[in-house]
């Protein structure tokens, strides 16, 4: 079957950065389905595992953690899917990944694709959707006030993939006023038209920025990236008591800022179920399919802001540069082999 992989980790200038290879195609077996890929998406954990990641001496590393297809095998142990069903699932980064025609998947973090989005609208909604939804629910308890604090939520890096469905879950699901922050004009309609109340600029002191706004001090912030950048202001801006959560990979992070406030800390990988098998793994499935009925009712629309086609090592690296300029809104989408 037709992928796309590397052998050697490296920065995506490289010629074999990523290449056009051909698998054998796998069968489904317990718990997996194995589905035919329509689309896929790219994601930061895309380019942080090529540009480090090493696969055992020989052996093809395939990336690709977002994904939209149809089942064309279910494992004897596998529930709730049948041969031919539309799914859309982000995958485990324990497991080889979706940039490849057949991919196999637990059926437990799949969810049934919406129906009334394309693939590649499909495609970009995953891993962030799932990122975001953990994040806010099930870490930050966003539905849980702070005594005092304005209920309000900070998010830092709005435009990006997770702070565009963030941003939208937000809006549907709770009363919090949305601050998200952007820094270009292009960037800073995206977050509005997402449904963000207010906007600020990351790109200056995000303390000020803020109490500008006159709300008081939010209850929330989530960080989506830059999070060592914008530490400090984070210490001075969030409220006692409040609840601080971030999903990048800051080189040195010191928490002794936020023990005078007595603000949580809350980490988000939304890998964490699908590596350790936790005993809520099916979470992921569920959500997956409360997302696609919120975009069945048009609580919530798809994030996708550029899509390219076909699915090969070509587009794919084009892809990854785009990504890797930080300079995108939204997500970036391929469809089609």
């Amino acid at each position: 079957m037709k992928a796309i992989g590397y052998q050697q980790p490296g920065p995506i200038d490289r010629p074999d950065a990523l290449v056009d290879i051909d698998l054998p195609r796998p069968s489904a077996t317990g718990q997996d389905l194995l589905v035919e890929v329509a689309a896929v998406s790219v994601n930061p954990v895309d380019t942080k595992v090529r540009s480090g990641g090493r696969p055992p001496e020989g052996e093809w590393k395939v990336l690709g953690w977002d994904a939209v297809g149809r089942v064309a095998e279910v494992g004897p142990q596998a529930s709730g899917f049948a041969v031919g069903d539309e799914v859309f699932y982000a995958g485990s980064i324990a497991r080889a990944g979706a940039n490849s025609r057949f991919h196999l998947v637990d059926a437990r973090i799949v969810g049934h694709k919406p129906q009334t989005i394309s693939n590649a609208e499909a495609a970009a909604l995953p891993l962030t959707a799932i990122t975001a939804w953990e994040m806010l629910f099930d870490r930050l308890d966003v539905r849980r006030p702070v005594p005092g604090a304005a209920n309000a939520i900070v998010i830092i890096g709005g435009a990006g993939g997770v702070g565009s469905i963030a941003i939208q879950l937000l809006r549907a699901l709770t009363d919090l006023t949305v601050i998200a922050t952007a820094s270009r004009v292009e960037t800073r309609e995206w977050v509005l038209s997402l449904g963000a109340h207010h906007v600020v600029d990351h790109s200056k002191d995000l303390a000020e920025e803020v109490a500008a706004l006159g709300l008081g001090a939010p209850a929330i912030v989530f960080s989506t990236n830059n999070t060592d950048h914008h530490l400090k202001a984070i210490e001075t801006l969030i409220a006692p008591q409040g609840r601080f959560g971030l999903i990048d990979d800051p080189a040195h992070l010191s928490a002794l800022g936020f023990k005078r406030k007595s603000v949580s800390l809350h980490w988000e990988l939304m890998f964490t179920r699908s590596i350790f098998g936790t005993a809520d793994i099916a979470e992921q499935g569920k959500l997956l399919n409360e997302v696609a009925g919120m975009i069945d009712a048009g609580k919530i629309k798809t994030t996708v802001t550029e899509v390219l086609s076909p699915i090969n090592a070509a587009t794919l690296k084009k892809a990854h540069a785009l990504l890797e300029t930080n300079r995108a809104k939204g997500k970036i989408v391929l469809e089609g082999f």
